[in-house]
């Protein structure tokens, strides 16, 4: 495995890149915020704790897409959940309800790319079941990464079929192949 990961340049193009999107991404967090407060009202900012880089847990933020009284179900989210506010369809489809973990791109939790970060249930779960799981931890986690490429609408549930993608960005992490992840993804989203 090469450097880049846990690199200084990593962490300056996630920098450089969160700055250069957060100006056009607050107007949408905004937005966002907006529509899920008239749409259900309460609290627009959802944070859950999720493991990070050397299985270190930290809290991530995500615009609130559920209804306030949905249950917490441990296993994950679910396809077509019921509790899903109207509005968080949109978000969701246009993945804006992710555009709130710039600041976890700042804090230094997170990358734009990488493994997606799992609660800390679903990774204890997955590394006693799953061989090779822990391996994903050496990296940091990202908004979206090379499984998401392959299985978008995957769930907690999918971790087995998820992993080989997260162990080959593991192995292959750098600059270019950073960047086609990024450019697959603004492709799928456009």
């Amino acid at each position: 495995m090469n450097t880049y990961p846990k690199s200084s340049l990593k962490r300056l193009l996630d920098w450089v890149l969160s700055v250069a999107v957060a100006p056009f991404a607050l107007v949408f967090v905004f937005l966002g915020c907006a529509a899920v407060y008239l749409t259900d009202g309460g609290p627009v900012i959802y944070k859950q704790l999720r493991v990070g880089l050397g299985g270190k847990p930290f809290t991530m933020y995500k615009l609130r897409t559920l209804k306030l009284n949905a249950k917490d179900d441990l296993s994950g989210m679910r396809k077509n959940d019921p509790d899903i506010i109207w509005v968080g369809w949109v978000l969701r489809a246009w993945r804006i309800d992710e555009l709130p973990q710039i600041f976890n791109i700042l804090k230094g939790d997170m990358s734009w790319v990488g493994p997606r970060p799992e609660r800390p249930h679903i990774v204890a779960k997955c590394i006693e079941e799953i061989p090779n799981y822990g391996k994903r931890h050496v990296v940091l986690p990202g908004i979206t990464g090379w499984a998401q490429i392959h299985h978008p609408d995957a769930t907690p549930n999918d971790n087995l079929h998820k992993l080989p993608y997260d162990l080959e960005y593991v192995e292959k992490a750098g600059f270019k192949f950073d960047a086609l992840i990024l450019w697959k993804t603004l492709v799928a989203i456009g």
